[in-house]
Parts: C-alpha cells; structure tokens; sequence
C-alpha cells in the first residue's frame, strides 16, 4: 500500500522541533507543533488576568517557539507564506488528535524517562500503523521502545536531523531489531525523495555516525592545538574552505553549536565503553575545555566561547580569541603559512591536500596529524558503525559540510600514504584497509563505485538511477570543451551546457560555450539542459572584462560584448529546441537573466536568485531589465494593478533584491508559476531537468514567436521620479542610486514614448543596452566595481 504524508504531529518545538516542523510545512505537509503546558504564569500573563486554563497560556510554549521560526535568521521557511501550514498546541489538550496524523516526530528534552513518559501517552490515541520517530541525537534507540506494543516497535525508528534542519541535508535513520524493512525503506526514500536530505542508514550506536566521525574529529583538533603552539584563529585558517569544510571552521562552529553540546556527545562516547583505549582518549576533555565549561563559556549561547566580542580602547568592537594558555582573550594576529601559499593555485580543496600534508611548517604537521588520526579512526569504524564506506561519507559532507568525506580524501592522498600517515600520528589502520588500492572508482556507466570492506570488491553506490553525476561522465561523455564550459551527451538524445569558470562568472568563453551548444543541439540532439554541480549556478557577468573595457573607454567593444550576451540570451528562448536551466546556490545578475529565458527551470529550493546589477552602478544589461518589462506587461490589461506591478518589479532591479529560496523567486516573477518548478533535492536537479527537456522534445516542441511588449511611456515614468526623489530626501539612496533607479524607470517604461505603446523584446534591448553603457562609463560605477572585484561585496554610496 502506498504511504502519503498529508499531515505530520511534532512533540517538541524547541529550535530542533521548530526546524523539522518548518522543512515539513516546505513541502506542503500540514503540521502540528505542540509543546508542554507552562507551570506557571508569566508576570504579563498575571497582569492580563488570565488563568492557566486560558488557552493563550496553555499553548504559550509552541506559540513562543513558533513566533521564534518565522523570525529565524537565516530563514527555516522557504516563504513566509508556508508558515499557515503550521498550528500549534499542547501535549494536554491536543495529543488526542494525534490518531489523524501519518507520522508522529519526537523532540522533546534528551531525557530517556521524559521520552519514554511521552511514548506512553501517544500509545493511548495514536493509530496502528501511524509512523512513530525519535530525533535523538545521543540516546539508543533501541532503549526507547522498551515496553511498548509490537505495532509501536514496528513502526518506530530514530530519524535524526541535523540543525538548521533547512539548510544541513542530512537525515540519519537509526532502526532497531524491531523496525519493519519496509518502513525503514520508506523513512529512507521519503527523506530523499520529499524531504531533500542525504538519508543516510546508520546503526544503533554512540553518537550514530557523522557525530561520531565529526566530534572524533574536533576533539582530535582540541588536544593538538596546544601542542603546536597554535592559536584558535590559526586553527580556524587551517580547518576551513581551504580544506573544503565550512568558514566557521573548528572553534567557531564550537561556538555556534555550543561547547555543551560537543562536550555531552564526547562524554557520551567515552562513557559509552565503545572505544578501544588509544580513541578513548581523544575523547576526554583537554584542561581548558573542562575550565570553559565549568566557567559557561559555552559560544555563542553564552556570548563567550572560544571568541568574545570585546570593546577597545576606541570603543569599537573587535572580536577576540581565547589564548588556550592563559584562557584569558586577546586580539588573534593574522595567521600566515607557507603551506598555504602553495595552493593558492589548486582551486578544488580535495586536490590541495597531497601539497598541504607536504609542508614543513606548524600547518603542513597539523594536517598530517589530524589526517592519520582521522584516516586510522573511520578505517576502525566499519563495519561498527556502519557496513560501508559510502555512508561514513555521505554523513560528513551532510551533516558537517564537509566538501568531502573522509575515504574521499585518503583517497585523494593516496591510500598507502594515508596508512604511513596515521602511522605517523601514532595510529595503526584497520587490516582491511591494506590491501585496498583505492575506496573509490567510476565505472564504464559513469558510476560511482566503492569497495566493499567484507569482500574485496567494488559495489555501486545505491539510488545512482534518480540522479545525474557530472563529475562521473564528463571522462567519457565530454563532447566539447574550453576553458570556461563544456558540453556533454546526458543519453537519449539531451546534452548539457556547463559553466566551469571562476565562480561560473559569465565571459566570452562561456558565451561561445552556450551558442556552441545551441548550435550543437538544433543539428543533432532534442534539447539542451544548462546546469552543474558547483557550488552555485553563477555569479553572474566577468564584472573585470567590463571594467576594463570601461576604464580604457573601449565602448565599441564593450557594446557588442553586451550585444553578444542579450543575443545569447535570446536563443536561450527563441532556439528551435527545447532548453531547461537548472539553478541553485547564488544565481545572480547574468545567472538569473540565463534562468529567465529558458523554456522551463528546475530550480533547487535553496536558489539565491536576482538581478543585482545595481549594486555595481549599472542596470541589468543581458536582457533581465526587458524580461521583468515583459512579465509584468501581461498584466495590464487590469488599469487597477499595472502601475503596481511595473513598480513590483522596478523595486526588485533597483534595490538589488534577491530571493532567499525558489519559492520567493516565485513571488518577485523571476520564477514562474505553472511553468518552472522547484526541485527540493539538489542532488537530482539534473536529471529532473533532463526528464522535462525529453518530454517538452516529445510532445513536438516548437521554436517560440518573439512576443510584444505593453510599455506604459512618459505617465508612468513620473511616478517613479516622484518616488525616487522621495527616496533621496529620506536619505534612503545616494544621488548615484537615484541616477541609476531613474535610468532603470526610463528604460522600463520604454523610454520617450508620449503614451503607452506596443513595442518589440528588440526595441528594450537597445534601450536597456544603451543605458548601461551609460552608466560604465560614471566613476562612480566604476569604483564600485573595483570595490566589488575586491571586497567580493557591493559597495553603495
């Protein structure tokens, strides 16, 4: 029998509750979000005359934590809108309702007899066969079930998100002895499927696996820094992008997490007796951590942890780190190595560490400490905390950020030198791992394979099928390269146009990549999908081409450039194939204006998208300023709302706004509805992507009429003069902005016509094209994007 989730109940709506309440009502699921009722009355509540009956009081828990969600910075709702799907309650009055919902989520405190206290209430109402789940983090599993009914126990397993559960992809699924196969299959698949996540198997062990590995990991860290002689923000360098994890690195991420929660899971193991002697002691407490604990110097929570912000002498304020000798803060120098210095060059982090394990100073013997502990650790921990190799990974890029997962990089080092490596560090590896020549491959199919620990052999990776790796086929399904892009056949009559410049920034090459593709599409295949698998879609246009076109006043060049990139975008729509963009991550300016144009979008949720040209002093150039023109114009036939929809849309270009996910894209017209659809697994974006350009070729797609524009003329352009100069009074722009806002209302009125006109794509082309050449040649714009070339941010004045 198929199995639907229409409506979820989550116990618990503390900041885990509130998350995994919040990622439900993003896919569309009603929920209930309950809590405990308050023993007592708050003050305001006394003065507002209300009793603990009142209804306000019982419910005021979820209703605080709830207020907290829809204010939540960075954002746990895709829309605000999606927070309707969301009711609260308490445990009291509402978990009678219970025997309605299909899956009963808890959260509560990490106390086994206040769970095992809950469980026996849900026994009283809840529905056989009602899918039941833990989100515990340090508790067995198998514990809790203890003295419920079989249907309970069959349908019970630990379903552990990470925080912020928006954002950190991984779901582990912890099943007992008890747990049904079938639903562990179904817990497993509606993870990945519906909820996004990297659903990772995981056993009933201490900590399962990624807080496992990842606070192994830390804790490994926190004893070697002192004996190096480094300091947290040295540390923090060292074990950050460089290296492919994330900008809070070790001590910060300490911070933000709260060292409480990292000490309760190092304690956790270490009591639990599951380690043999040598890793047991990396999981004891160095001094000064037992000193901050015992101080609460616990992050970020406490506002002190490993850094404080302090006052100076000025009375600004400066962030301090923690000198792990005296424990008192200082301000940290800058960290300098000249390991470092060596892989300025190697853009991808997996590729860097074979130099940094090589360098000779503090940084180059951190990094082979920490690898050898690391690389003798996961090799111990199969099959103990999990059968497979794959799945060790899979959790730590998932759950801690790790660009890649620690058989992936003992790979990249060498699997013989890693083996010398913990040697080093004081280690030995597994017997298993020695006769290992490699974890990883791909096969023929371009698929990744991994080897199989019992047996020797090599398994493929399960759930290959629902999606597209780039990075497995171009070996072999590469049909053009250069420099920036490349092409390659995705099967059965679709190819793919990839950006693969510095931070997918869109220059000629890439431009000669997508009109090769085009051209390669129309002659010999059935449609084209533009997308990869960076870490964003693309920043947008080479803002140091245009600036240096602009600083030697070469406008001839930098206006057929600019020709050249509308004209691109406009076969991107008006081809004689079907083309599907697939964005995600940061897709700004010329990324959005490409995303714009085509026939349909996979966008991924979590999509960054904008035109943010302003903030450089110009406006969209490549045909956004036209297509927002175009979108809002269908509207007008309705006198009541088209001033307010060209002023919608003029707000989104002048104010650089972007959308925060998909699904705000949808709201500001940059996506749209019933057309382009949201993919909440990034994962299997290409392939849904592939699937719509297939059936779009299928259902005999025809080359696009380009389309007249409704543009409104001189009487609207007032209007946004009135509005700009109020903006100016109020001090809310500079008279740079007010400049480039006035450009941008002329443009998308349609210039000096005395009346609403009817005018062609082409005509606002040209008109949009001649207002940014305007505009590259102020000085302020160019020190703007001077500012922007070197800071990586908009510089407004």
């Amino acid at each position: 029998m198929k199995r639907r989730i229409k409506h979820v109940t989550v116990l618990g709506s503390g900041i885990m509750g509130s998350g995994i309440a919040a990622h439900f009502a993003n896919i569309g699921v009603e929920v209930s979000l309950l809590d405990i009722v308050p023993f007592e009355l708050t003050e305001a509540e006394q003065k507002k005359g209300l009793t603990k009956e009142h209804k306000a009081v019982r419910n005021r828990i979820a209703a605080e934590n709830f207020e907290k969600l829809k204010k939540a910075s960075p954002a746990l709702l895709y829309s605000q809108k999606f927070a309707d799907r969301i009711t609260i309650g308490n445990f009291d009055d509402d978990l009678p309702k219970i025997k309605d919902t299909d899956w009963i989520i808890e959260v509560v405190v990490e106390r086994l007899d206040i769970k095992k206290s809950v469980y026996e209430k849900i026994e009283q109402f809840r529905k056989p066969g009602t899918l039941i789940s833990s989100n515990t983090s340090g508790i067995p599993i198998h514990l809790l079930t203890e003295g419920r009914s079989e249907d309970f126990k069959k349908y019970f397993a630990g379903t552990h998100f990470f925080n912020p559960v928006r954002y950190l992809p991984l779901l582990e699924i912890i099943p007992t002895s008890d747990t049904d196969p079938e639903i562990i299959d179904f817990y497993m698949n509606y993870g990945a499927k519906f909820l996004g996540k990297t659903t990772v198997l995981a056993k009933d062990t201490p900590a399962f696996i990624a807080n496992r590995i990842g606070v192994f990991s830390m804790m490994d860290l926190l004893h070697n820094v002192q004996k190096l002689g480094l300091t947290v923000s040295d540390v923090d360098k060292l074990t950050g992008p460089v290296i492919g994890r994330p900008k809070s690195a070790t001590f910060r991420t300490a911070d933000v997490v709260g060292l409480d929660t990292l000490v309760m899971v190092a304690n956790g193991v270490r009591q639990s007796g599951a380690e043999a002697n040598d890793f047991n002691d990396v999981f004891a407490l160095p001094g000064y951590i037992q000193k901050m604990v015992d101080n609460k110097w616990l992050g970020s929570k406490t506002e002190q942890g490993f850094y404080k912000k302090v006052k100076n002498a000025e009375g600004k304020s400066e962030i301090h780190g923690l000198n792990l000798d005296t424990l008192e803060y200082e301000l940290q120098g800058k960290s300098s190595f000249p390991t470092l210095e060596l892989t300025k060059t190697i853009d991808k982090p997996i590729d860097r560490f074979k130099v940094l394990i090589g360098g000779k100073d503090k940084a180059g013997e951190l990094y082979r400490k920490s690898l050898g502990a690391l690389f003798s650790y996961v090799s111990h921990k199969v099959p103990e905390i999990s059968d497979d190799i794959y799945k060790i990974d899979d959790a730590m890029r998932a759950g801690f950020g790790w660009e890649n997962g620690p058989f992936e990089i003992w790979d990249a080092v060498g699997v013989q030198k890693g083996i010398e490596l913990a040697k080093e560090a004081g280690y030995e590896v597994s017997d298993w791992v020695k006769n290992v020549e490699t974890f990883y491959k791909v096969n023929d199919e371009g698929q990744s394979i991994y080897v199989d620990k019992s047996s020797g052999q090599y398994n493929k990776i399960p759930g290959q099928d629902a999606f597209i790796i780039l990075d497995n086929i171009r070996k072999n399904k590469t049909l053009w390269s250069n420099s920036g892009a490349a092409i390659e056949d995705l099967g059965d009559g679709i190819i793919n146009f990839e950006i693969r410049s510095k931070m997918n920034s869109l220059g000629g090459e890439v431009l000669d990549g997508l009109n090769r593709a085009i051209d390669l599409a129309e002659k010999e295949y059935d449609g084209l999908v533009i997308g990869n698998q960076g870490a964003n879609f693309s920043v947008g246009a080479n803002l140091a081409m245009i600036l240096m076109m602009a600083i030697e006043q070469d406008w001839d060049d930098l206006n057929m450039a600019i020709a050249y990139f509308q004209k691109s975008m406009m076969r991107v729509r008006y081809s004689s194939i079907p083309v599907v963009v697939a964005p995600h991550g940061m897709t700004l300016g010329g990324g959005c204006e490409m995303t714009m144009h085509a026939d349909r979008v996979v966008a991924a949720a979590e999509t960054y998208i904008g035109l943010v040209e302003t903030g450089v002093g110009v406006i969209p150039g490549g045909g956004g300023t036209k297509e927002l023109t175009l979108r809002t114009s269908r509207e007008f036939h309705n006198d009541d709302v088209k001033n307010n929809r060209l002023r919608d849309a003029f707000m989104n270009i002048a104010m650089g706004k972007v959308a925060t996910s998909a699904y705000e894209a949808y709201d500001m017209g940059i996506l749209e509805k019933g057309k382009d659809i949201v993919s909440v697994s990034k994962n299997r974006q290409i392939a849904e992507a592939k699937k719509i350009a297939k059936l779009l070729a299928e259902q005999g797609y025809t080359q696009p009429i380009e389309q007249k524009v409704k543009v409104l003329g001189k009487d609207a352009l007032g209007m946004f003069y009135v509005g700009t100069d109020q903006m100016l009074t109020g001090n809310y722009i500079s008279e740079h902005d007010k400049k480039i806002a006035d450009k941008l209302a002329n443009v998308m009125v349609g210039g000096n016509l005395s009346e609403p006109t009817v005018v062609t794509e082409q005509y606002l082309l040209n008109l949009e094209r001649e207002t940014f050449l305007q505009l590259c040649g102020e000085r302020k714009t160019l020190e703007r994007i001077q500012y922007m070339l070197q800071n990586g941010k908009p510089l407004r004045n």
